[in-house]
């Protein structure tokens, strides 16, 4: 058996392990290092598992995921989430629709905080659709507007899919996360559209709450959007202009969180060691992804497939945009059956090398990865966040899914948007670090 006809049977291999229920890691793990001993022998494919777990968990650069990610957590059991919401809620609350509306306002502003969509949505369904439940909003408005606008923080900075796509190319991790910015304000803006238009048809979809807020009030709720702001700025501006690195943004965004909490009083011991206990789990199930992935990936190298795929698919006699379609379908059908970051891992080191054959921008590129993953997210059968916020909401899946199919068309409308003018996501980095 030659070397391509190995890999494409490691291929299906790690198919048939996936239907058996083990964990994508390792799938690909040991389909790599059995791939990768028959080749070379057993104590050269030792050596490289060594090696490559070894390069993983050291890689300087890769300590950014804990530290992200303890910022989210910190930012979302201290209670910053409810805080923006509630804040939100006195601007737009009087408007149809208006707390649905809060919450994507408040889950857009939250994102700059945290990385983890999962707990963007853990943390809505807790408190906002109970609350628009009180205020008599439809149950599939309520459950589907979390649902989806926890998909929001694939794009906005600091997105973990983000940084795993930039370690994964080698692409700046600055420039990714800038050119995230406008496409997730794009269908942050687009939601609140459709809940507008919504509501306007059917009032009784989400009506006007008639709880008045003096400018006093809503003066006082300001400083909660302002201090998010800061942070915000602060983390991605200091990244842009080389102040610090990705790794000390998130040390310093860490530590903001921290002094945030700690000024609203909501720091306890408890939230701050499960705080810690939820992004080590996080960060460790992504180090294990990649360092499986790497093993997996220089086994495909050896077999050839990579090149063999990228070279296939820019010599097909159609236009590129055709086959980039085909690719970017490819990746929303993969993470349809597999979790989408997880999916993103597995296929991204095969792709790539077509994206670059083909002339395709990288950071353009990962931007439609991350729409397609958004799409994902909220589709059948994988839906984790649909699936979310069903175990915390006790809502059914097609009350859900009836709430989540307008925004659903608005994440389409805008991957459209970005494949027929690239600009809306290359502006940024092209205007600001020169892409």
């Amino acid at each position: 058996m030659n070397e391509f006809a190995l890999g494409v049977l490691a291929c299906i291999f790690v198919l048939v392990f996936l239907l058996t229920g083990i964990e994508l890691a390792f799938a690909i793990g040991i389909t790599g290092f059995v791939g990768f001993a028959w080749l070379s022998g057993f104590d050269s494919a030792g050596s490289i598992i060594a090696q490559d777990i070894f390069d993983n968990f050291t890689n300087y650069g890769l300590t950014v995921f804990p530290l992200f990610l303890l910022m989210g957590y910190i930012a979302n059991n201290a209670g910053i989430a409810q805080r923006l919401y509630g804040a939100a809620h006195k601007f737009v609350g009087r408007v149809p629709g208006g707390l649905a509306m809060a919450t994507v306002v408040a889950a857009t502003m939250f994102k700059a905080m945290c990385g983890s969509t999962l707990a963007t949505a853990a943390a809505f369904s807790n408190f906002a659709v109970p609350e628009m439940i009180r205020y008599r909003y439809s149950r599939k408005l309520s459950t589907g507007i979390v649902a989806s606008v926890g998909t929001i923080g694939i794009l906005i900075p600091p997105s973990i899919a983000m940084i795993i796509y930039g370690v994964i190319t080698e692409q700046s991790i600055g420039k990714l996360f800038l050119a995230g910015i406008i496409p997730g304000l794009l269908i942050a803006g687009l939601f609140i559209v459709i809940i507008y238009v919504w509501c306007k048809i059917d009032p009784s979809v989400g009506p006007k709450c008639e709880e008045e807020f003096t400018w006093k009030e809503k003066a006082r709720a300001l400083p909660e959007f302002l201090v998010v702001l800061i942070i915000f700025v602060g983390i991605i501006g200091g990244i842009m202009k080389g102040f610090f690195t990705p790794t000390e943004a998130g040390s310093i965004g860490t530590l903001a969180a921290l002094l945030l909490a700690l000024s609203r009083k909501s720091l306890t011991l408890g939230v701050f060691v499960k705080s810690v206990d939820e992004s080590l789990k996080t960060a460790l199930m992504v180090y294990l992804l990649i360092a499986c992935s790497a093993i997996f990936g220089r086994f495909l190298t050896i077999t050839e497939i990579p090149q063999y795929t990228s070279d296939l698919l820019a010599s097909l006699p159609v236009h590129r945009s055709l086959i980039m379609a085909g690719i970017l379908f490819f990746y929303l059908l993969g993470g349809s059956f597999i979790e989408d970051t997880a999916f993103m891992i597995l296929a991204t080191p095969v792709l790539f090398p077509a994206l670059q054959k083909l002339g395709y921008d990288p950071i353009w590129f990962g931007v439609m990865v991350g729409v397609t993953i958004m799409v994902g997210t909220i589709i059948p059968p994988v839906a984790i966040g649909v699936f979310i916020v069903k175990q915390i909401t006790g809502e059914s899946f097609g009350t859900i899914y009836k709430g989540v199919v307008p925004f659903l068309a608005s994440l389409v409308f805008v991957a459209i948007l970005l494949f027929l003018f690239p600009q809306i996501a290359t502006f940024l980095p092209s205007k600001i670090m020169g892409l």
